[in-house]
C-alpha cells in the first residue's frame, strides 16, 4: 500500500460499487474499503494524525475526473 491523498479516497469511499467498514480501537480508527472481497483502501486516524492507504492501481477504481 502506498499513501493518496484524501480527495482520492473519499472518491473511492463514495463510490455506490465499493463497501466500507470502520473500527475503533482507544486512539486508533481505522475506516477499510472493499471493492468485492478485496481491501483497496484504507484510512489510519492515530491521535491527530490521518492518513490515507491504497493498493498499486487503485486509479482503476477512482470515479472523478481523476481517471
Amino acid at each position: 500500500m502506498k499513501l493518496i491523498m484524501k480527495t482520492e479516497f473519499e472518491d473511492l469511499r463514495l463510490n455506490e460499487a465499493h463497501q466500507y467498514e470502520t473500527d475503533s480501537n482507544g486512539d486508533k480508527q481505522t475506516v477499510k474499503i472493499y471493492h468485492g472481497e478485496k481491501l483497496i483502501a484504507k484510512k489510519i486516524k492515530l491521535k491527530k494524525s490521518i492518513r490515507y492507504f491504497a493498493i498499486e492501481g487503485y486509479q482503476q477504481y477512482l470515479v472523478g475526473e481523476e481517471k
